[in-house]
This record gives structure tokens, C-alpha cells and sequence, in this order.
């Protein structure tokens, strides 16, 4: 790790380029192989499918440092297949699942200097990343594609301790119930921005976004799933054929089953949140958000774990999946793909 310069007890969330990025392109009915390039730079047509009717889905994952010095990533093969999922929907070439997995392996091996240390907390931030770069003017799919992969060393989510936040049940919409909540597509995120610039300006952390069709269901943020903790110490994850599915909150609940914990996968009513004692938000970011408040215009609802720590049962689900990411818990076969 000596050929970089930089103070890894101060990462924050940031983009920093590394050294090598991988790129492939999809032309003539056909993915053309792909390789690692030094240049961050892409060049593309003006009449560029992704430019006029934003034909571009993405992913993220980490590649960690083990305690024991291994490199490692956590369920690649997961990413790859909801990329895919993705690519289907807005009518794109899906990746090849192994020109997805080589990509993630390449670019973390010849990255290695990048990863920050065990001890910091931090990981080297995967962005794999489709876009239409074929010209269109006509509204349709384009003919030409280019899947890239680069990375960035980041800190760990919490500075200054894991603390539970405030959200708002916003007055926007996420997803309509047939549209694109369901996939990874950067077109989701971006109607996201503004409900989010709002929240903030009114001195909330997140939004809590509900059904579309009768604002009555929970669904998720503009970026992360939730789970929450019934008093009985039962795990909720809500339902919904818009909701994201989060790679980060289906492996906290196979964990959580394999702890004891009983868990539902079911919709949920605003009207219950009530009854829940803990509320997070989960995702590759953080792992988990403790949620300690939720305003809404009517009401106020305050969880009983409280705003200064996050609960019993999420902070075990938290610790569990984290020292499988990084080594100090055995991990379910197959969720780790060791980097030589």
C-alpha cells in the first residue's frame, strides 16, 4: 500500500479516481471484450441514447480488507444478476454475468493500493455502471452500448458514531406501481434529488416514501430499503413490487434466520409503525441506518430505541453482517469472493 498518499482515518464518502477502471462495448448485436484502461474520460456522440432518454442502469458493491490481510468482495454475484434484471427492463444488452465478475476481480486486483486498511473501516467503492452511447433521435432503444466498472476508496458511513436519524414521509412519489422502482436505473435516483434537497431544507436526514397508488404502504427512501423490529423482537421488511431489491437487506435477513430471528417479508400499513420498537434504513453505504424518528404532517413517531443509539436487534444484525465482510464472522457459502 505504499504507492498512494492518502490519510485513510479521514475518508469520507467521496469520489477519488484510482488507477485502473475496466470498459467493454456492446456493437453489432454483440459485447466485444473488455479490458482495464488508465483513462476516466468518456467520450460520447450528442445524440447519445443516454443523453436523450437516459438508457443507463448501475450497481454498487466493496471489495474490503479482511482482519487476516485477505481482499475480498461480498455477493458480486448478486450485483451481477440484478444488473441484468435491470438492463432487461430498459431494453438494454444485459451483462454477462462473467464479464460482470471479471470486471469486479481486474479492477480490484489492479487496484489493491486503493483498498484502505482493515482498521480504518473503509472498502474500495464498486460502481459498475451500463449506458446507451449509440445515437438516437426517435424515441427508442439504442443500438450501442459501453459497460464500465471503476472504483473509490471510501470511510466508513459514520463518522461520528452510529446515530439514529429523523426522515419525513414525503409528499412525492418514489415509483408507480408497474414502473422502474424495482430496478437499479439512474433515472429512479434522479427524481429522487429534489424530494431529498427539500427534506433537508426542513431539517430532515431522509425521506419515507409511500405507495404511489394509496399512500398507505411503506416502501423505501430514495436510496436505501427499511427494516423494522416489532416488540416481540420480530423483523419486518416491507413488500411491494416497486420497492429496490436490496442485496444489503436480503442478506441481513438470511443472517437475522440463521440468529433466531423470526422474520416477515410482508406490506406495511404507515397506521403500524407504531407498534415497531427499531427502524433502519439498510444498504451498501451504511449496512444499516438506525431510523429514531419518523414525521409525517399529522404525527410524530418516535421508536423506542430512541435517538441516541441504534436498537438491540439491528445493532446485532449490523455487527453480524459486517464482521462477515470483513472476516471475523463466518461467512455463508458463497457470500465471499476471495481477490487474489
Amino acid at each position: 500500500m505504499a504507492n498512494v498518499n492518502i490519510d485513510w482515518s479521514n475518508l469520507g464518502f467521496n469520489y477519488q479516481p484510482i488507477t485502473k477502471r475496466y470498459v467493454a462495448n456492446y456493437k453489432d448485436g454483440h459485447w466485444e471484450k473488455g479490458g482495464l484502461t488508465e483513462d476516466a474520460t468518456i467520450v460520447l456522440n450528442e445524440c447519445a441514447g443516454i443523453l436523450q432518454y437516459c438508457q443507463e442502469v448501475f450497481e454498487g458493491l466493496k471489495a474490503y480488507r479482511t482482519k487476516d490481510g485477505r481482499i475480498v468482495t461480498f455477493r458480486p454475484d448478486l450485483n451481477a444478476k440484478r444488473m441484468m434484471d435491470s438492463a432487461k427492463r430498459l431494453v438494454m444488452p444485459p451483462v454477462p454475468e462473467e464479464m460482470f465478475m471479471e470486471a469486479v476481480d481486474q479492477v480490484v486486483s489492479a487496484n489493491k493500493d486503493w483498498i484502505p486498511p482493515y482498521e480504518s473501516g473503509g472498502a474500495l467503492y464498486l460502481r459498475p455502471y451500463l449506458f446507451a452511447t449509440g445515437p438516437v433521435i426517435g424515441v427508442k432503444p439504442s443500438d450501442e452500448y459501453q459497460f464500465r466498472l471503476f472504483g473509490t476508496p471510501v470511510g466508513s458511513y459514520f463518522k461520528n458514531g452510529i446515530k439514529p436519524i429523523t426522515i419525513c414521509v414525503s409528499d412525492f412519489d418514489r415509483a408507480a406501481p408497474h414502473g422502474t422502482g424495482d430496478i437499479k436505473a439512474g433515472l429512479n435516483y434522479a427524481m429522487s434529488l429534489h424530494p431529498y434537497i427539500l427534506a433537508h431544507e426542513n431539517g430532515f436526514d431522509e425521506n419515507m416514501y409511500l405507495d404511489a397508488a394509496t399512500r398507505t404502504y411503506v416502501e423505501e427512501t430514495g436510496g436505501a430499503n427499511f427494516l423494522f423490529v416489532t416488540k416481540d423482537n420480530v423483523i419486518v421488511t416491507p413488500k411491494s413490487n416497486s420497492i429496490l431489491p436490496s442485496i444489503t437487506r436480503r442478506s441481513l435477513v438470511a443472517l437475522a434466520e440463521k440468529l433466531g430471528y423470526k422474520v416477515e417479508h410482508r406490506p406495511v400499513k404507515f397506521t403500524e409503525l407504531e407498534e415497531f420498537a427499531e427502524a433502519g434504513l439498510c444498504g451498501t453505504a451504511a449496512v444499516i441506518c438506525p431510523v429514531g424518528k419518523v414525521v409525517s404532517k399529522d404525527k410524530t413517531i418516535e421508536f423506542a430505541s430512541g435517538m441516541q443509539e441504534m436498537g438491540p436487534v439491528l445493532t446485532k444484525l449490523y455487527n453480524t453482517l459486517r464482521g462477515v465482510q470483513l472476516g471475523t464472522v463466518e461467512a455463508p457459502e458463497g457470500w465471499i469472493r476471495e481477490i487474489k
